[in-house]
């Protein structure tokens, strides 16, 4: 196959498109290239009027920024998804055992299939919950998995969003954008819907509900403020639950509960949907400096008087240096083999992988483990001799703060440009929620797409865009 896989035609600027996408292309043919383009500009003014919009720390000028949509669908066979949700969920089962054990008995630690130290050292573990079981025994309620394609078969798992994985709101409304421009392709294309997710969601964190709540669970969302990034998305996705969006300084701890501050006096909440990192969570028991928690809510949370979503030190699952057990994982909590690969990895902090990495860094991609937004990585094909100079520096400094690895032919997908269909490299979240009751995945998920030719880069804080991503129901 000559360069990579192309999931609307095999391969990049073949004829005849793949079956999933063959309504597509049939409509696509017929229609009028500048009809198209207005409509792009018409999403772009949709999305700004919305306010659908992102901050990019670190930058000079702080303004807010329109991430860019493409019009072209990424469609996915019914077939396809069904393969990836049975692999999805077999490893969110996995990583929630996981969460527990090493927080309990830590029986895979004692069995020696994780080390010690990749757990005890890790910057995202938290003594404070060794011995706390959460309500229901649930860690991680809302999971995003990073997946990534190199054929028509071959799906791998790029990383585990096991914090406070973001980007719902753009999966919604991309579909309410393109429901609204192209009705018509929707007719012609039986597509899962993902509209009820809001609902799904508020009913998976009423599910959680601790044993101290005493009637129709409250639920609530835990924002950092207006200025945090993602603030966009958390205010979204209050107002889709009916739910009250909050700050660290509408709550407080009344007698054992933690409750928020209304018209009528303080009212209890049951379940907290936090988008706030652990470290500023609680100034009484972690960072005392922070000005974003709640004083004492960790207490109350240990002592089964709230239930926080998802729960604190699930950080430990999202660590890159702990993705590269995951294939041990799986199988030591499931007894079954992975149904999704991992990306091959090295461990930087092992000496021999380290000196393999440093003699192929101009082909390998070098993240750190606790790296996410496309932040602090290296792509070695992409970068100068002198970026891999430098990194070369960082990484001989602290090789136990990276793991590398190969840098995968991911599929393409084509976006709309001036010329027509290009392709470009694309990766894919999709959103899991979990609860006592059960695991649901939402059908398609979160596509990004890197809109520069070439790119493997498809974060938003980097240039990308999205996409909205269509599962089909047969």
């Amino acid at each position: 196959m000559d360069g990579p896989f192309d999931e609307m035609t095999d391969t990049p600027g073949a004829e005849g498109a793949r079956a999933p996408y063959r309504a597509f292309a049939d409509w696509f043919r017929t229609e009028d290239p500048a009809r198209l383009r207005a409509k792009a500009r018409e999403a772009d003014d949709q999305f700004r009027l919305t306010g659908i919009t992102f901050n990019v720390y670190g930058e000079k000028d702080a303004a807010e920024r329109l991430i860019p949509f493409d019009i072209v669908p990424r469609i996915l066979s019914a077939r396809e998804w069904s393969r990836l949700s049975k692999g999805i969920e077999q490893r969110v089962r996995a990583l929630n055992a996981f969460l527990h054990d090493i927080h309990h008995r830590q029986e895979i630690v004692r069995a020696g299939r994780v080390p010690v130290d990749m757990v005890a050292r890790n910057d995202a573990f938290l003594p404070e919950m060794i011995g706390v079981t959460p309500p229901g025994g649930i860690y991680t309620h809302i999971v995003g998995t990073d997946l990534v394609r190199t054929g028509p078969d071959q799906f791998y798992v790029l990383e585990d969003n096991a914090r406070t994985p973001s980007g719902v709101s753009y999966m919604l409304e991309n579909r309410e954008t393109m429901l609204s421009m192209f009705p018509e392709l929707f007719a012609r294309n039986r597509v899962q819907r993902v509209s009820n997710y809001p609902r799904s969601l508020r009913r998976s964190l009423e599910a959680s509900a601790p044993p101290a709540c005493d009637g129709e669970p409250v639920v609530a969302v835990l924002t950092p403020g207006i200025h945090n990034s993602a603030y966009y998305e958390h205010s979204f996705l209050a107002d889709q639950m009916g739910v009250e969006l909050v700050e660290g300084s509408d709550l407080r701890v009344v007698d054992g509960r933690v409750a928020m501050r209304t018209t009528r006096g303080y009212t209890p909440i049951d379940v907290l949907y936090r988008r706030v990192d652990d470290a500023f969570l609680d100034p009484l028991n972690f960072r005392p400096d922070s000005m974003l928690g709640v004083p004492g809510i960790f207490d109350v949370y240990r002592a089964g008087g709230i239930t926080i979503a998802n729960a604190p030190g699930t950080g430990v699952a999202d660590d890159k240096a702990i993705y590269s057990y995951m294939p041990e994982i799986v199988e030591f909590y499931t007894g079954e083999r992975p149904l999704l690969e991992n990306v091959p990895t090295w461990r930087c902090s092992e000496p021999d992988a380290l000196a393999h990495v440093l003699d192929n860094l101009a082909d390998l991609v070098v993240k750190e483990v606790h790296g996410s937004g496309g932040y602090g990585m290296l792509v070695g094909p992409a970068a100068s001799k002198k970026e891999i100079a430098a990194f070369r520096e960082k990484l001989t400094a602290r090789p136990d703060n990276y793991i590398a690895q190969p840098t995968l032919a991911l599929s393409t997908c084509p976006i709309f440009t001036k010329k027509g269909l290009s392709p470009r490299h694309v990766d894919l979240r999709p959103f899991v929620l979990v609860s006592p009751e059960g695991i649901e995945i939402t059908p398609g998920g979160l596509t990004r797409v890197a809109l520069k030719k070439g790119s493997l880069v498809v974060n938003s804080s980097q240039g990308g865009g999205t996409k909205d991503t269509w599962v089909l129901e047969e």
